[in-house]
C-alpha cells in the first residue's frame, strides 16, 4: 500500500484540502509536515464547511489517524482553539498525534514577526504575522523550543531565557520596543502543557511502523511549491520546504518509502502575499476570478492575486517534486469565458523560455505568452466523469495536462466533497 505525499503545485490555496479530504476515507493516517497555521486549508463536508489552519485535514475523517510532524512549528493556543473548535461540532479530534520534536510558536515570536515586517516598509515580505519564520529562525539557529520542553519546566525555562537574551536587546534598541519577560512565556506555555500531552507521541516511529504494516499515509504540506524556502520565489516564499522532499525531513520517513507524489494545479492562478506573479491580472477578468473563486485567504483573510494559469510554473513544480499526477481543482471557476489565456512560456528582454528562469531578477521581469484556448458556458459542477464536461473544458484539461507534464488524475468542479472527476486511483 502506497505512502503519498500531496502538495501545492503553484502558489499554496490550490486547494490542497479538498484533495486529502476526498482520499482521507482510504488513507489510515494524514500528516501536515511543515508549516504552520500561516497555512489554511477550507474543506467542504455536506453542507458543512470547516477551515482548518494548523491541523491536518484528515482530522475530519472516521477512521484516518492525523498526524503533525517534527517539521511544522505549533502555536499552543492555536492548536487548542482549532481542536475545541471541531469539537464543539461534533468531530472527534481523539486520534490527533503531535511530534515531541516539533517547535512551538511562542507570543515573542509573533512580536518579532509583526514588528520586523513594519520596520521593513515597502521591502516587507508580507508575511501572516503569525510568528512562523521567527519560530524556524529559532529551530536554525538552534534556540527553539520543542513541544518535549513543555513537560520539563527546568529546561523549558532555560531555553526561553537563551531565546531572549538576544531578542530583548533587538527589541529595546533596534525597534524601541519593551522587554519580554521570560518568566511570563514559561508561565503562559507550561500552562499548555496538560492539555497537549495527551496528543504528544514519538510521530516518526510511528509513521514507519505504519508504512512497514502496509497501511496507507499521507503527507499533506502546507503552502505550494512556489513558496518552498529553497525551491521558491526568495525571499517571498516560507520559511519551510512544502516540496516532496520537505515530507522526508518534515516527518522522519525515509525516500524509499514513497510511492507516489502528488501536485494540486489551480485551473488558473493565485498567491498571497509579495513577490513575482507573471500572469497577474489588474482588470475585470481578475476581479471576476477572485470573486467567483472566492479567493479570500482562508487563515489571513486577504485578497489573494488572481491570474491566469501557468504552465512554466506547472512544468517547473512537476520537475522539483517528481510528480507522479496532478490533481485540477476548481475548473468550474473558469465556466462563462469565451476565451481562456494559458500561460505557455516567459519573454525575458526579448527572449523567449520555457522555463522557469533560476535567475530571480529575470523572473521579476517575465512576460507571460499566451495561447488561448476556447471557452465553455455549460454547468459542469454535476458533471461524475470526464465524458460529461464540455468538450472545450476536455481539451482544456487535456491541453493543461500536455503542457505540465504529468497526469491529471482528478478534477475539482465544485466545492463540495462529492464534486470531483476522478480519472485515475490515487491508490
Amino acid at each position: 500500500m502506497p505512502a503519498l505525499v500531496l502538495l501545492g503545485a503553484q502558489w499554496g490555496d490550490e486547494g490542497k484540502g479538498k484533495a486529502t479530504d476526498l482520499l482521507g476515507g482510504s488513507v489510515d493516517y494524514v500528516v501536515r509536515y511543515q508549516g504552520g497555521n500561516n497555512a489554511g486549508h477550507t474543506v467542504v463536508v455536506g453542507d458543512q464547511k470547516y477551515a482548518l489552519h494548523l491541523l491536518p485535514s484528515g482530522i475530519l475523517s472516521p477512521g484516518c489517524t492525523p498526524v503533525i510532524g517534527n517539521g511544522v512549528v505549533v502555536d499552543p493556543s492555536v492548536l487548542l482553539s482549532e481542536l475545541s473548535g471541531l469539537q464543539e461540532r461534533g468531530v472527534d479530534t481523539s486520534k490527533l498525534l503531535v511530534s515531541g520534536n516539533a517547535h512551538l510558536i511562542t507570543s515573542y515570536h509573533a512580536t518579532l514577526d509583526k514588528t520586523t515586517e513594519r520596520f521593513l516598509g515597502k521591502r516587507r515580505i508580507g508575511t501572516t504575522g503569525r510568528g512562523i519564520g521567527p519560530s524556524y529562525a529559532d529551530k536554525i539557529n538552534r534556540v527553539g523550543i520543542r513541544v518535549q520542553d513543555l513537560f520539563d519546566e527546568s529546561i523549558l525555562m532555560q531555553k526561553i531565557e537563551a531565546a531572549l537574551d538576544f531578542k530583548n536587546q533587538v527589541l529595546a534598541k533596534l525597534y524601541n520596543r519593551r522587554a519580554i519577560s521570560a518568566q511570563q512565556v514559561a508561565e503562559e506555555l507550561l500552562g499548555y502543557a496538560e492539555q497537549i500531552r495527551g496528543y504528544v507521541a514519538d510521530t516518526t516511529l510511528i509513521l514507519n511502523d505504519a508504512i512497514d504494516e502496509g497501511k496507507v499515509v499521507l503527507f499533506e504540506g502546507g503552502q505550494g511549491t512556489l513558496l518552498d524556502v529553497d525551491h521558491g520565489t526568495y525571499p517571498f516564499v516560507t520559511s519551510s520546504n512544502p516540496t516532496a522532499g520537505g515530507a522526508c525531513t518534515g516527518a522522519g520517513v525515509g525516500p524509499t518509502k514513497i510511492s507516489r507524489v502528488i501536485g494540486i494545479l489551480k485551473a488558473y492562478t493565485t498567491r498571497v502575499g509579495a513577490g513575482p506573479f507573471p500572469t497577474e491580472l489588474f482588470d475585470d477578468d481578475g476581479e471576476a476570478l477572485r470573486t467567483i473563486g472566492g479567493e479570500f485567504g482562508v487563515t489571513t483573510g486577504r485578497n489573494r492575486r488572481c491570474g491566469w494559469f501557468d504552465a512554466v510554473i506547472a512544468r517547473y513544480a512537476t520537475r522539483v517534486n517528481g510528480l507522479t499526477d496532478f490533481f485540477l481543482t476548481k475548473l468550474d471557476v473558469l465556466t462563462g469565458w469565451e476565451q481562456i489565456p494559458v500561460c505557455v512560456a516567459y519573454e525575458i528582454e526579448g527572449e523567449r523560455t520555457t522555463e522557469l528562469p533560476y535567475n530571480q531578477s529575470d523572473f521579476h521581469h517575465a512576460k507571460p505568452v499566451y495561447e488561448y484556448l476556447p471557452g465553455w458556458s455549460e454547468d459542469i459542477t454535476k458533471a461524475k466523469t470526464f465524458g460529461d464536461l464540455p468538450k472545450n473544458a476536455q481539451a482544456y484539461v487535456k491541453a493543461l495536462e500536455e503542457m505540465s507534464g504529468a497526469p491529471i488524475s482528478a478534477i475539482g468542479v465544485g466545492p463540495g466533497r462529492t464534486e470531483t472527476i476522478e480519472i485515475n486511483s490515487f491508490l
